[in-house]
């Protein structure tokens, strides 16, 4: 008898989970049960998310993580998004170049996705592929963020912890500090260290935590902990009290192999932590309802379109209408979502 893909994917069948992730990025209707079933089977992978502005060196940075935890005897899996051009909707998925050295390794599984036009630095599919690798047995799943800057935050949801990687000398430190970015940070990688101007660009992240510590109520990353920022309300007075990680802030040269060593300790301190303040399952409930959330927004997107289509006719012709001023787009908005 023929197993289905996702047994294939429980036995480490790297054939089974290539076309269940191809399905899943194609959004084919049949890769759902297969998810389904590997729901129970997962849970065991820890998840690192890698972000930060394009150029920051994360995709270096991944290489030389997959090392070390390779030569500590894990398996690796990675999902790395690169941009989807808005043209010819393709995209370069140029991370397997950088780790190609990984490539003949059959304990390292790297799948490259494109965002197709999803926003907040991350593939509608990321979620679904870190599943699999998870079913599949791996240890280490690390995710590498599109690099899009100021939106990317979705990796906070999706990660146990998050490194975020800046460098000196590209005005990253003023660009976070308007993007809200280093909220979502558990471990800083400051990046290309060998370069001028690295102490100073630590100092200012000191700076910035401190002065985060000092504004009034909890931080981003807090909320999201507590599971209130995925959801969207809840206000920050009434957040419960939980104990502050102060994240620690790393100096790295990726391409010479250096301060590797000190950034995976400090992985591995903030998931120690994790555990002995009990909030890895607050971090475990808060990436179950990121993850549940964004299959309902896209379940009910879906469903509205299809009802659009089939009882307003073409979607065009609705944009057609509303350019036209024949109609507006909140009342057919509001028409649609209350039927």
């Amino acid at each position: 008898m023929k197993r289905t893909l996702a047994e294939g994917v429980v036995a480490g069948d790297v054939r089974a989970a290539s076309r269940l992730m191809r399905d899943v990025d194609d959004g084919l209707p049949s890769a759902i049960p297969e998810l389904q079933a590997l729901h129970r089977r997962t849970g065991r992978a820890l998840v690192i998310g890698l972000t930060g502005s394009p150029g920051a060196g994360k995709s270096s940075l991944c290489d030389r993580l997959i090392g070390l935890y390779r030569r500590q005897g894990k398996t690796v899996g990675v999902v790395a998004v690169d941009p989807t051009s808005p043209f010819s909707g393709g995209a370069i998925l140029g991370d397997r170049i950088r780790m190609q050295e990984h490539a003949t390794d059959p304990e390292v599984f790297i799948r490259s996705l494109a965002t197709r036009g999803h926003l907040g630095g991350l593939s509608r599919a990321a979620a679904a592929c870190v599943t699999v690798m998870d079913a599949m047995g791996k240890d280490v799943v690390i995710v590498e963020t599109v690099g899009v800057g100021q939106d990317e935050i979705d990796v906070a949801g999706l990660a146990h912890c998050v490194v975020v990687v800046v460098v000196p000398g590209m005005g990253d430190d003023i660009q976070a500090i308007k993007a809200g970015i280093l909220e979502i940070a558990d471990v800083f990688a400051v990046n290309k260290a060998d370069r001028e101007g690295a102490d100073r660009t630590v100092r200012e992240l000191r700076a910035m935590l401190e002065l985060r510590h000092a504004t009034a109520g909890p931080t981003a990353a807090e909320l999201l902990h507590h599971g209130l920022a995925a959801a969207g309300h809840g206000a920050a007075s009434t957040a419960p009290a939980a104990p502050v990680w102060e994240p620690p802030i790393v100096k790295t040269v990726a391409t010479q192999e250096q301060g590797i060593d000190e950034l995976a300790r400090a992985i591995g301190s903030q998931l120690a932590w994790l555990d002995e303040t009990g909030q890895r399952p607050l971090r475990e409930a808060a990436r179950a309802k990121a993850e549940f959330l964004a299959i309902l927004r896209e379940r009910l997107l879906a469903s509205a379109l299809d009802r659009l289509e089939r009882e307003r006719g073409q979607l065009d012709e609705v944009a057609r209408r509303i350019a036209a001023r024949e109609a507006d787009p909140w009342s057919l908005a509001e028409e649609l979502v209350a039927r």
